[in-house]
Formats: C-alpha cells, structure tokens, sequence
C-alpha cells in the first residue's frame, strides 16, 4: 500500500486566503492525503501567497524558502495572490517547484500527486466567470467558520493590485450560498462568516441580481446557524436595509466592519473610495442610531501619497468623534504596478510610523471606552477551541465582538454560553458563566 502524502498548507494574507486554503485542505484530504500543520515534516508544501504590497511578495518568497529549508525532499507550490500576479518571479525562485494561480484547482490538486503538470499553471484572472475554491468544512483552530460568498473586485482603489490577482466581481448563487451555510451548521459550527473580496458587491453580477441584504435576510430567516457574521463593507454600501436586516434578525451579529482608509475628502479622491468624509460619517451614525450595541471596525492607511499635516489631522479628527470601536492601521507601503505607486507627495517613512502610532493609540482607547459599556451586562460568548497561553483561560467573542476571557472546563469549547461581562482595566473584559 503507498503510504498517504502528507501535505503542509502555509498561508499568508486575508480571510478569503484563508478560506481558499480550508477548501485547498478539504480537496487533497478527499484525494487521500494527510493535511499537517505546517512546521511538520510534508511529502508538499503548498504556500497559498499574498500580494498586497511588495512586502507581502518578498514574505512569500522568503516562506516558500523556509519551507525548502525544513523540508529538502518534499515539492514545494506556491499558489494563492502573488502566484497569480507575478508568476515569472515567482517561477524564478529556486525553492518553487511548481507555481499554480488562483483558480487552478484541479491543476494544484495534480501538482502535489506527482503527476504531470507544467512548471506555471497560471491563467487571465479578469475572465474567470465562477468561483473554484468553495466547499471548505474545516478550519483549522478556528471555531467560528467562515464563507466565501463572493470572489474579485471591479472597484480599483488606487492603492490596490486585488482586482488584477483575483479578478472581476462574481457571487455564488443564493441557493449554494444557503447550503453551504447549512452544511456548515451541520458539521457543528455555531458562526458562520460570510466574507468575500469585496462583499459589499455581493449579487450584482447575477441573474437576477441581488444584493447583501436580501442574502442576509434569506439566511437569517431560514434560521440555518445560531450565529451570522458580516466581514467587511464598504461605507457607501452599508444601507439601511442591511442594518435594518441585521437589527430584526436574532441570529446576526451586531458588528460591522467599514473600512474607510481615511476621511480626507481628498486623499480619498487619490485612492479612487467611492465616498467622502461626509457620506461616511452620514453612514457611521445611521449604524449606531440602528445598532446602538454594535462593534464598528475599520481600517487605515497612514501616510498615503499625498497625505500632508492637515490631510491626516482631518482623518485622526474624524475618527475620534465618530462611533467607530476598533481600528485596523496600516502603515502605506508600496505595491508596485499600482496606480498609487506612481503618486507624487511621498510621504517619509518616520512621518508615517508616527501617524500611524497615534492611530493606533486612538483605536485603542475607543476599543476600551466601548468595552466600558457593557461592565456587568449579560452577554453571550462563543468559546474557542484553545486556551490563552499566558493566563491558561478559555476565551471568545461576544456577537458585539468584545473579546472575553473565562474560566470553565474544556466541555465549553465551540459552545455558546450565556454570560455576565465585567470590564477592567484597560478594557479587559472577563465573562462569568451564568449560574457560576
């Protein structure tokens, strides 16, 4: 009998990376391989690769690298974003074995069998009409699942090499979408995600088209998971359908994520957002007037192109007054073959670190003032798999998304369990088992 391939799965980047490589993992357990955690020894490394900024390019080359270095014998893929975008320079690097783009599947799924496959399996992102890696039902250390509903970008922010690596917007149909979220629920799963590339755009490509709302309205009232989380929306797509949905349905999670980048109405022109400050803060308070308890995240870039003193001042202004909970920062960082690449105004490196402190400082400090509003209110926690390393406590997000520890026994993993918050010092939250 030969024995079973096993294959370690590496990846870089977002969440809809992340789910690609559970889908990844699924397909080649289907085909009798043994999926190991990636500092194992593996028959194949397949490093699923990100390609967000230059950096995140030289990371994939750097783990492909390591991979070669822990495992001399073993075939080595680079698949995933930087794959897709530079697969002659991925190509180039020795410890590449085989360099398998988005989309390609079948194509990666012959690579780690050993059978014939071209060097470069990479094909025109742009014309791709369906979604390929979907099905995905286990995740490793993770409690909560996620959902790939939606696949590509057409809005090309100038700051962003997406739209070419992943391709033109597409959606799963509403009646896969439901089964999978199904499906999901019965492998026991009490949250689904649903994420996608720019989910905000959900449905407008199909036939008929729809919209997020209308999804989320279709799950929520077949009821088909306890709970329903949204990844990331765009401001001017957050409607007041979708809060009206997700303020009617007990089964969706009060928290949205609206990634503004900034609030400068003309740094915002430079990175082609389909909004100004005014829409978005227009948007921001529709959310909290609807959601009053709602976790409201966001993402930053600080130091874009352009971006002077007063630009960012606007921006740190902005984010201060408004209802916003969390912040996502990120320090600009050039992604070549970008429209922003090629911006004048470059801002210096020690200038964007700065800014990008303070912005982290202030997100901090509104992560805990908001904490603060729910010392000693009942909640519910779902509770992850593992244990914090430091403290040894069980630990899980409230549906606000508050970050919670508690003490319990191991029979309360991927369990929803009803609670009492009490919020600490610097917004520490420790949840107490009802009836405790």
């Amino acid at each position: 009998m030969r024995p079973e391939r096993r294959v370690a799965i590496v990846t870089l980047g977002c969440k809809v990376n992340a789910y690609d490589s559970a889908a990844i993992a699924d397909r080649l357990r289907a085909e009798g391989c043994v999926v190991v955690p990636p500092e194992t020894s593996a028959d194949v490394v397949v490093v699923n690769s990100c390609t967000v900024t230059d950096a995140a390019d030289a990371e994939s080359r750097r783990l492909a690298r390591r991979a070669r270095r822990l495992n001399p014998h073993a075939r080595v893929i680079l698949t995933g974003c930087y794959a897709q975008t530079r697969p002659e320079e991925a190509a180039a690097v020795e410890a590449v074995d085989h360099v398998i783009g988005l989309n390609r599947l079948d194509a990666l799924a012959r690579a780690v069998a050993g059978a014939p496959v071209p060097r470069t399996v990479v094909g025109p992102s742009r014309r791709e009409r369906a979604i390929s890696t979907v099905g995905a039902r286990r995740f490793a250390g993770q409690t909560r699942a996620f959902l790939k509903v939606q696949e590509g970008c057409d809005l090309f922010c100038t700051f962003c090499i997406v739209p070419m690596a992943r391709g033109a917007s597409r959606s799963l149909p509403p009646r896969v979408v439901l089964a999978e979220v199904a499906a999901l629920a019965a492998e026991g799963f009490e949250e689904v995600v649903l994420t996608g590339v720019h989910l905000g755009g959900y449905g407008h490509d199909l036939d008929p088209p729809v919209d997020l709302a209308w999804l989320v309205a279709a799950i929520a009232e077949q009821a088909l998971v306890p709970r329903l989380r949204l990844s990331s929306i765009d401001p001017h797509e957050v409607s007041e359908l979708l809060l009206r949905v997700m303020a009617d349905a007990p089964t969706v999670c009060h928290h949205l994520h609206v990634p503004l980048q900034s609030a400068d109405d003309g740094v915002l022109a430079r990175m082609r957002r389909r909004y100004d400050g005014g829409l978005a803060r227009e948007r921001l308070a529709m959310i909290r007037a609807l959601l009053p308890d709602a976790a409201i995240g966001t993402d930053l870039i600080a130091g874009f192109p352009g971006e002077g003193d007063e630009a960012f001042e606007r921006t740190h202004a902005f984010c201060e007054a408004s209802p916003l909970t969390y912040f996502h920062v990120f320090p600009y960082s050039v992604r070549s073959g970008t429209t922003a690449a090629k911006l004048d105004g470059r801002v210096p490196e020690p200038t964007i670190a700065g800014r990008a402190r303070r912005l982290r400082a202030l997100g901090d400090r509104k992560r805990q003032d908001f904490a603060r509003h729910f010392d000693a209110a009942p909640a519910e926690v779902l509770v992850e798999s593992t244990r914090d390393a430091a403290t040894g406590s069980l630990r899980g997000y409230t549906r606000n998304y508050l970050r919670a520890a508690l003490d319990g026994p191991d029979a309360l993993m991927g369990r929803r369990v009803s609670v009492r918050l009490a919020v600490g010092s610097r917004g520490h939250v420790q949840a107490t088992v009802a009836g405790a």
